[in-house]
């Protein structure tokens, strides 16, 4: 993530977004004490369970400084409801989204092969627009992170640099998908 400065290129499109009056919100992974939310079935989050390390005590402090939320930006764990990578299923944001009139979501984050894959998959069948920020994800295996942003994301977002996002919402009509 450092080589590839994602916290720098998140950090502009966050201030892009706020500037343009836009609805930035933050879904982190969080679990209770002992980890009841973790089936031994569960590939991606047992290890974690049988690590024996206790879950953040506030969720909202796993959010990396350059990129952390502004007052008025919700962090969607504080109700301890996000226990999967996508954003989208169990948190209530699919229901904020939809009764405030969004269509169009907007993904950074860390991991590509988790908590975006996973928003995109789900957000493409509820018909959303997407669009994905290449330089504000990262994964820790580079070459899946190239492998979906260059073969499977194409299939159902668009897929954007930093910049192209910034300098689309610095036009008039902003950044619409067509």
């Amino acid at each position: 993530m450092k080589e590839r400065q994602t916290f720098e290129r998140a950090s502009e499109v966050l201030r892009a977004a706020r500037s343009s009056g836009l609805f930035v919100v933050y879904v982190v992974v969080s679990f209770r004490p002992d980890y009841p939310e973790v089936s031994d079935r569960n590939l991606s989050f047992r290890e974690r369970k049988n690590s024996g390390s206790a879950p953040a005590a506030d969720p909202a402090s796993l959010i990396h400084l350059p990129v952390v939320p502004h007052e008025r930006e919700p962090v969607l764990v504080k109700h301890r409801v996000k226990h999967r990578a996508n954003a989208l299923s169990c948190t209530g944001l699919d229901m904020i989204l939809r009764t405030q009139g969004f269509d169009t979501l907007i993904l950074m984050g860390h991991a590509t092969s988790g908590v975006i894959l996973s928003p995109v998959r789900y957000g493409a069948d509820a018909d959303y627009c997407l669009i994905v920020v290449e330089d504000g994800c990262a994964d820790r295996d580079p070459e899946v992170h190239q492998l979906l942003m260059q073969k499977v994301f194409l299939r159902q977002a668009v897929v954007a640099s930093s910049q192209e996002v910034v300098t689309r919402w610095a036009r008039p009509n902003g950044y619409r998908v067509s």
